[in-house]
Protein backbone atom coordinates (compact mmCIF):
# COMPACT_ATOMS: atom_id res chain seq x y z
CA UNK A 1 0.00 0.00 0.00
CA UNK A 2 0.87 3.47 -0.88
CA UNK A 3 1.32 5.28 1.95
CA UNK A 4 -0.25 8.95 1.30
CA UNK A 5 -0.07 11.30 4.48
CA UNK A 6 1.74 14.46 5.51
CA UNK A 7 2.29 14.73 9.23
CA UNK A 8 3.29 17.81 10.85
CA UNK A 9 4.18 18.53 14.45
CA UNK A 10 4.72 21.12 16.71
CA UNK A 11 3.73 24.80 17.58
CA UNK A 12 0.45 26.52 16.29
CA UNK A 13 0.58 29.80 17.69
CA UNK A 14 -0.47 33.19 16.89
CA UNK A 15 1.66 36.33 15.22
CA UNK A 16 0.82 39.23 16.66
CA UNK A 17 2.16 41.44 13.57
CA UNK A 18 3.18 45.18 14.78
CA UNK A 19 4.03 47.77 12.56
CA UNK A 20 7.28 49.66 13.32
CA UNK A 21 6.05 52.84 11.68
CA UNK A 22 2.94 53.54 13.34
CA UNK A 23 2.58 50.75 16.13
CA UNK A 24 -0.78 49.41 14.33
CA UNK A 25 -1.05 45.48 14.82
CA UNK A 26 -2.78 42.39 13.92
CA UNK A 27 -2.90 38.70 15.07
CA UNK A 28 -2.73 36.38 12.46
CA UNK A 29 -2.64 32.29 12.76
CA UNK A 30 0.95 30.88 12.67
CA UNK A 31 3.20 28.68 13.86
CA UNK A 32 6.25 26.87 11.95
CA UNK A 33 4.43 23.53 11.64
CA UNK A 34 1.13 24.97 11.61
CA UNK A 35 1.99 26.92 8.43
CA UNK A 36 3.48 23.77 6.65
CA UNK A 37 -0.10 22.01 7.73
CA UNK A 38 -1.95 24.44 5.38
CA UNK A 39 0.46 25.24 2.42
CA UNK A 40 0.63 21.67 2.13
CA UNK A 41 -3.26 20.97 1.89
CA UNK A 42 -3.48 24.02 -0.94
CA UNK A 43 -0.75 22.21 -2.85
CA UNK A 44 -3.45 18.71 -2.67
CA UNK A 45 -1.06 16.67 -0.29
CA UNK A 46 -3.28 14.93 2.24
CA UNK A 47 -1.86 16.48 5.39
CA UNK A 48 -2.78 15.76 9.50
CA UNK A 49 -1.13 17.88 12.74
CA UNK A 50 -0.18 16.79 16.14
CA UNK A 51 0.01 19.75 18.41
CA UNK A 52 -1.42 21.41 21.68
CA UNK A 53 -3.44 24.28 21.44
CA UNK A 54 -5.02 26.81 24.43
CA UNK A 55 -8.54 26.22 25.34
CA UNK A 56 -9.30 29.66 23.92
CA UNK A 57 -10.76 31.53 21.03
CA UNK A 58 -7.47 31.22 18.81
CA UNK A 59 -7.35 27.38 19.70
CA UNK A 60 -10.86 27.26 18.23
CA UNK A 61 -9.90 29.10 15.41
CA UNK A 62 -7.16 27.13 14.46
CA UNK A 63 -9.66 23.96 14.74
CA UNK A 64 -11.78 25.69 12.26
CA UNK A 65 -8.72 26.57 9.71
CA UNK A 66 -7.69 22.79 9.75
CA UNK A 67 -11.28 21.83 9.70
CA UNK A 68 -11.86 24.17 6.45
CA UNK A 69 -8.37 23.16 4.98
CA UNK A 70 -9.59 19.34 5.73
CA UNK A 71 -6.42 18.61 7.53
CA UNK A 72 -6.69 16.07 9.69
CA UNK A 73 -6.55 16.97 13.95
CA UNK A 74 -7.37 13.98 15.22
CA UNK A 75 -4.33 14.06 17.52
CA UNK A 76 -4.38 17.41 18.43
CA UNK A 77 -4.64 18.27 22.18
CA UNK A 78 -6.33 21.13 24.04
CA UNK A 79 -4.47 21.91 27.45
CA UNK A 80 -7.31 23.34 29.53
CA UNK A 81 -4.75 25.10 31.76
CA UNK A 82 -2.59 27.09 29.23
CA UNK A 83 -3.22 29.76 26.39
CA UNK A 84 -2.12 29.82 22.72
CA UNK A 85 1.43 31.51 22.36
CA UNK A 86 0.89 34.80 21.00
CA UNK A 87 4.45 35.79 19.34
CA UNK A 88 5.36 39.92 19.31
CA UNK A 89 6.46 40.04 15.35
CA UNK A 90 7.73 43.29 14.44
CA UNK A 91 7.55 44.14 10.53
CA UNK A 92 9.83 46.97 9.40
CA UNK A 93 9.10 48.81 5.85
CA UNK A 94 10.54 46.26 3.69
CA UNK A 95 8.40 43.41 5.47
CA UNK A 96 11.17 41.98 7.10
CA UNK A 97 10.16 40.71 10.71
CA UNK A 98 11.99 40.28 14.27
CA UNK A 99 10.62 38.58 17.28
CA UNK A 100 10.16 40.85 20.09
CA UNK A 101 8.90 37.80 22.55
CA UNK A 102 5.58 36.54 23.34
CA UNK A 103 2.57 38.41 25.00
CA UNK A 104 1.92 37.29 28.99
CA UNK A 105 -1.21 35.21 30.07
CA UNK A 106 -2.46 34.56 33.44
CA UNK A 107 -0.55 30.65 32.99
CA UNK A 108 2.98 29.67 33.11
CA UNK A 109 2.82 27.24 30.50
CA UNK A 110 1.76 28.09 26.89
CA UNK A 111 -0.53 25.18 25.00
CA UNK A 112 2.22 24.18 22.32
CA UNK A 113 4.80 23.55 25.50
CA UNK A 114 1.75 20.62 27.09
CA UNK A 115 1.74 18.11 24.00
CA UNK A 116 1.09 15.57 26.29
CA UNK A 117 2.99 12.18 25.72
CA UNK A 118 0.44 10.01 28.19
CA UNK A 119 -2.61 11.15 25.71
CA UNK A 120 -0.33 9.81 22.85
CA UNK A 121 0.45 6.89 24.58
CA UNK A 122 -2.93 6.14 25.25
CA UNK A 123 -4.13 6.66 21.95
CA UNK A 124 -1.36 4.02 20.66
CA UNK A 125 -3.71 2.14 18.53
CA UNK A 126 -5.12 5.19 16.33
CA UNK A 127 -1.18 6.54 16.20
CA UNK A 128 -0.23 3.24 14.69
CA UNK A 129 -2.94 3.01 12.16
CA UNK A 130 -1.94 6.91 11.23
CA UNK A 131 1.46 5.86 10.58
CA UNK A 132 1.07 2.86 8.54
CA UNK A 133 -0.46 5.22 6.25
CA UNK A 134 2.37 8.24 6.81
CA UNK A 135 4.91 9.38 4.25
CA UNK A 136 6.64 12.15 5.60
CA UNK A 137 6.45 13.28 9.50
CA UNK A 138 7.38 17.22 9.35
CA UNK A 139 8.77 18.92 12.69
CA UNK A 140 10.79 21.82 14.04
CA UNK A 141 13.16 22.43 17.02
CA UNK A 142 10.75 24.21 19.42
CA UNK A 143 8.76 21.70 21.18
CA UNK A 144 12.47 20.31 22.55
CA UNK A 145 12.51 23.75 24.47
CA UNK A 146 10.06 22.26 27.15
CA UNK A 147 10.23 18.84 28.72
CA UNK A 148 6.67 17.99 28.40
CA UNK A 149 6.51 18.77 24.75
CA UNK A 150 10.14 17.59 24.20
CA UNK A 151 8.96 13.82 25.45
CA UNK A 152 6.17 13.98 23.23
CA UNK A 153 8.28 14.89 20.01
CA UNK A 154 10.45 12.34 20.82
CA UNK A 155 8.14 9.63 21.48
CA UNK A 156 6.76 10.41 18.44
CA UNK A 157 9.27 10.08 16.12
CA UNK A 158 10.64 6.92 18.20
CA UNK A 159 7.58 4.94 17.67
CA UNK A 160 7.71 6.13 13.89
CA UNK A 161 10.91 4.37 13.60
CA UNK A 162 9.13 0.98 13.31
CA UNK A 163 7.28 2.62 10.37
CA UNK A 164 9.76 3.52 7.41
CA UNK A 165 8.46 6.86 7.75
CA UNK A 166 11.08 9.68 5.90
CA UNK A 167 11.72 12.70 9.00
CA UNK A 168 11.94 15.83 7.42
CA UNK A 169 13.47 18.72 10.05
CA UNK A 170 13.00 22.16 9.74
CA UNK A 171 16.01 24.20 12.39
CA UNK A 172 13.78 27.37 12.73
CA UNK A 173 15.71 27.95 15.71
CA UNK A 174 14.09 30.43 17.93
CA UNK A 175 16.26 31.49 21.10
CA UNK A 176 13.00 33.24 22.40
CA UNK A 177 11.44 30.03 23.06
CA UNK A 178 14.25 28.85 25.71
CA UNK A 179 14.30 31.74 27.55
CA UNK A 180 12.69 30.06 30.60
CA UNK A 181 15.27 27.24 30.74
CA UNK A 182 17.90 26.93 33.64
CA UNK A 183 19.98 25.25 31.27
CA UNK A 184 22.42 28.03 28.84
CA UNK A 185 22.47 28.29 25.36
CA UNK A 186 25.54 25.76 24.52
CA UNK A 187 23.78 22.97 25.94
CA UNK A 188 20.28 24.21 24.01
CA UNK A 189 22.32 24.19 20.58
CA UNK A 190 23.85 20.66 21.51
CA UNK A 191 20.75 19.42 22.26
CA UNK A 192 18.88 20.79 18.97
CA UNK A 193 22.12 19.36 16.90
CA UNK A 194 21.47 16.21 18.31
CA UNK A 195 17.69 15.82 17.78
CA UNK A 196 19.18 16.49 14.01
CA UNK A 197 20.55 12.87 13.49
CA UNK A 198 16.28 12.15 13.32
CA UNK A 199 16.58 13.90 10.14
CA UNK A 200 15.91 12.17 6.73
CA UNK A 201 15.68 15.80 5.18
CA UNK A 202 16.57 18.92 7.00
CA UNK A 203 16.31 22.72 5.83
CA UNK A 204 18.30 25.70 7.58
CA UNK A 205 18.97 28.92 7.06
CA UNK A 206 22.23 29.69 6.36
CA UNK A 207 22.75 31.57 9.63
CA UNK A 208 21.64 28.42 11.07
CA UNK A 209 24.29 26.01 9.21
CA UNK A 210 27.21 28.38 10.65
CA UNK A 211 25.24 28.04 14.10
CA UNK A 212 25.28 24.57 14.41
CA UNK A 213 27.52 23.21 12.05
CA UNK A 214 30.33 25.81 11.22
CA UNK A 215 29.84 25.40 7.54
CA UNK A 216 26.90 26.26 4.65
CA UNK A 217 28.22 23.02 2.91
CA UNK A 218 25.37 21.03 2.65
CA UNK A 219 26.85 18.16 1.55
CA UNK A 220 29.64 18.59 4.59
CA UNK A 221 26.16 19.70 6.70
CA UNK A 222 24.90 15.65 5.69
CA UNK A 223 28.20 13.72 5.80
CA UNK A 224 28.23 14.24 10.00
CA UNK A 225 24.52 13.30 10.66
CA UNK A 226 23.90 9.68 11.10
CA UNK A 227 21.00 9.52 8.29
CA UNK A 228 23.25 11.52 5.60
CA UNK A 229 20.16 13.90 5.08
CA UNK A 230 19.01 15.80 1.74
CA UNK A 231 20.37 19.07 3.06
CA UNK A 232 18.78 22.19 1.60
CA UNK A 233 19.86 25.52 2.94
CA UNK A 234 18.22 28.97 2.18
CA UNK A 235 19.57 32.72 2.64
CA UNK A 236 17.38 35.35 2.39
CA UNK A 237 17.25 37.12 -0.98
CA UNK A 238 20.58 34.77 -1.90
CA UNK A 239 21.23 31.45 -3.69
CA UNK A 240 20.20 28.13 -2.16
CA UNK A 241 22.55 25.78 -1.63
CA UNK A 242 21.42 21.75 -2.01
CA UNK A 243 22.80 18.60 -1.79
CA UNK A 244 19.89 16.05 -2.41
CA UNK A 245 20.18 12.18 -3.42
CA UNK A 246 23.61 12.89 -3.62
CA UNK A 247 23.78 15.60 -5.77
CA UNK A 248 25.10 18.87 -4.81
CA UNK A 249 24.34 21.76 -6.02
CA UNK A 250 22.32 25.92 -6.24
CA UNK A 251 19.20 28.05 -7.29
CA UNK A 252 19.21 32.09 -7.25
CA UNK A 253 15.72 32.94 -5.56
CA UNK A 254 13.12 33.42 -7.92
CA UNK A 255 12.54 37.58 -7.66
CA UNK A 256 9.54 39.16 -9.08
CA UNK A 257 8.87 43.46 -9.41
CA UNK A 258 5.67 43.32 -6.85
CA UNK A 259 6.18 44.60 -3.57
CA UNK A 260 7.17 42.55 -0.93
CA UNK A 261 4.34 42.92 1.93
CA UNK A 262 5.31 40.22 4.66
CA UNK A 263 7.93 37.70 4.93
CA UNK A 264 6.34 36.36 7.83
CA UNK A 265 5.80 32.07 6.80
CA UNK A 266 7.68 32.34 3.69
CA UNK A 267 10.40 29.74 4.95
CA UNK A 268 7.42 27.65 5.47
CA UNK A 269 5.47 27.97 2.71
CA UNK A 270 8.89 26.80 0.65
CA UNK A 271 9.34 24.25 2.80
CA UNK A 272 5.94 22.79 1.85
CA UNK A 273 6.68 23.61 -1.53
CA UNK A 274 9.89 21.69 -1.52
CA UNK A 275 7.82 18.85 0.18
CA UNK A 276 4.91 18.71 -1.95
CA UNK A 277 7.81 17.96 -4.71
CA UNK A 278 9.11 15.20 -2.94
CA UNK A 279 5.47 14.00 -2.59
CA UNK A 280 4.73 14.19 -6.43
CA UNK A 281 7.91 13.00 -7.46
CA UNK A 282 9.80 10.83 -5.07
CA UNK A 283 12.77 10.09 -7.72
CA UNK A 284 14.37 13.29 -7.80
CA UNK A 285 17.46 11.68 -8.93
CA UNK A 286 19.17 13.97 -11.26
CA UNK A 287 20.00 17.96 -11.49
CA UNK A 288 17.11 19.24 -13.58
CA UNK A 289 14.93 17.63 -11.40
CA UNK A 290 16.09 19.55 -8.04
CA UNK A 291 16.88 22.36 -9.59
CA UNK A 292 12.74 22.59 -10.84
CA UNK A 293 11.60 21.37 -7.60
CA UNK A 294 13.78 24.04 -5.51
CA UNK A 295 12.36 26.49 -7.73
CA UNK A 296 9.14 25.63 -7.49
CA UNK A 297 9.32 25.74 -3.44
CA UNK A 298 11.26 29.28 -3.87
CA UNK A 299 7.63 30.82 -5.76
CA UNK A 300 5.69 29.19 -3.28
CA UNK A 301 7.72 31.13 -0.51
CA UNK A 302 7.66 34.57 -2.74
CA UNK A 303 3.92 34.20 -3.46
CA UNK A 304 3.41 34.14 0.49
CA UNK A 305 4.96 37.74 0.68
CA UNK A 306 2.89 39.22 -1.62
CA UNK A 307 0.44 39.24 1.75
CA UNK A 308 -0.30 39.80 5.24
CA UNK A 309 -0.05 36.78 7.80
CA UNK A 310 2.08 33.48 7.07
CA UNK A 311 -1.42 31.17 6.01
CA UNK A 312 -3.68 33.29 3.74
CA UNK A 313 -1.56 34.20 1.24
CA UNK A 314 -0.19 30.47 0.68
CA UNK A 315 -0.92 29.70 -3.07
CA UNK A 316 -2.31 26.72 -4.44
CA UNK A 317 -0.25 24.76 -7.19
CA UNK A 318 -1.85 25.81 -10.13
CA UNK A 319 -0.94 29.54 -8.72
CA UNK A 320 2.59 28.54 -8.91
CA UNK A 321 2.44 27.00 -11.88
CA UNK A 322 1.17 29.94 -13.51
CA UNK A 323 3.55 32.09 -11.93
CA UNK A 324 6.56 29.90 -13.25
CA UNK A 325 4.91 29.84 -16.55
CA UNK A 326 4.68 33.78 -17.06
CA UNK A 327 7.88 34.65 -14.93
CA UNK A 328 9.51 31.52 -14.75
CA UNK A 329 12.05 31.53 -17.24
Amino acid sequence: MSKLEVICIGEALIDKIINKSDSNFKNYLGGAPANVACALSKLKVPTAFIGCLGDDDFGREFIQLFQKLNINIEFVQIAKQSSTRVVKVMRDEFGDRSFSGFQKTKYNIFADESLDKLLLSKNIKNLKQKFLNTKYIVTGTNLLSSSKSAESLYFILDFAKNFRIKVIIDINWREIFWDNSIANKSSHLKEVKNFLHYADILKLASEEAYLFFDTNDPSEISKVLINQPDVIITNGANSIKWYVNGIQGSNDVVKHTSEIIDTTGAGDAFLAGLISRYYFDTNLDDQSKIKDSIKFASVCGLLTCFGKGAIEQQPEGSLVYKFLEDFGS
